[in-house]
């Protein structure tokens, strides 16, 4: 197992891996450019060769980038689907410009089928290399996708030839009605998992706990073993043999983030 934060990439890529190292991470996640903006420039070539240099110094993998919050490939109106694609698009080529293995991506609001076409449309002719899109679930309500996991493996299921897999928010888990707290809530939701999306499909999880209700479809981190999951979700998930090999990624308030991986690894023990 392998366990990381989103850093900061606030003054070029390169300082994401600084602020990781400082942290204590194995991994990290990253945004290579505004997360609430449209406009978005490459990342320039030195910053992105610095950070793939620190990241072997610091033996730091796998690096994960995350997508604008914006995006989105569903989306009902053509001109908003349109440059939800274009950013798409972008986020791939910056992910792949700073050597990242994975891009997590929010699939959005609307229907499956402008979801895979959108995504479609965004990777037609990209060289992938060794990046793979990640397609997060989410904490559900509403027309958002992947609100459970049956939603999530038939966007997958219908990406064919394409280098895909999930990424698996704890919270968002919660939020969507699934039970992580009890061992029997545990293996029930981890079945459905493995039924729909498979274990194999999921390289990444996002590990945080919840400020709501479970079921409430409301996606409020909280840090670890302060919120609804507590402790002994954390202790189920990460003492399940079937997921050594697997990353986990802290996306909570900076401030705590030393406390929630010194959390996360003493649960592991």
């Amino acid at each position: 197992m392998r366990f990381g934060t989103h850093v900061s990439s606030a003054g070029g890529v390169s300082r994401a891996a600084e602020r990781a190292h400082e942290l204590g991470c194995d991994a990290l996640q990253v945004f290579t450019a505004s997360p609430r903006q449209w406009r978005a420039k490459a990342v320039p070539a030195e910053e992105a060769a610095a950070l793939q240099r620190l990241c072997r110094e610091y033996k730091l993998r796998p690096l994960v980038v995350h997508a604008n919050y914006l995006i989105n490939v569903a989306g009902e109106t053509d001109r908003f689907r349109a440059q939800s694609i274009a950013a798409l698009r972008g986020e791939l080529e910056r992910a792949s410009a700073i050597g990242a293995e994975f891009l997590v991506l929010h699939p959005g609001s609307g229907s499956v089928e402008r979801c895979v076409t959108g995504i479609q449309q965004a990777a037609k002719g990209f060289a992938w290399g060794k990046l793979m899109l990640l397609i997060e679930n989410m904490a559900g309500g509403g027309t958002h996708l992947a609100g459970n996991f049956g939603g999530l493996a038939a966007i997958l299921d219908d990406l064919p030839g394409l280098p895909v897999g999930a990424c698996i928010d704890t919270c968002h888990t919660w939020a969507a009605g699934y039970d992580l707290t009890t061992p029997e809530g545990y293996a029930a939701t981890m079945k459905e998992l493995q039924a729909t999306v498979g274990l194999q499909r999921v390289p990444v999880f996002h590990s945080n706990d919840a400020k709501t209700a479970r079921g409430s479809h409301h996606d409020r981190h909280e840090h670890i073993g302060k919120g609804q999951l507590g402790e002994a979700a954390f202790r189920l998930l990460l003492h399940d043999r079937r997921l050594r090999g697997k990353t986990f990624i802290v996306e909570t308030p900076p401030e705590g983030q030393v406390a929630d991986l010194a959390a996360l690894r003493r649960l592991a023990e």
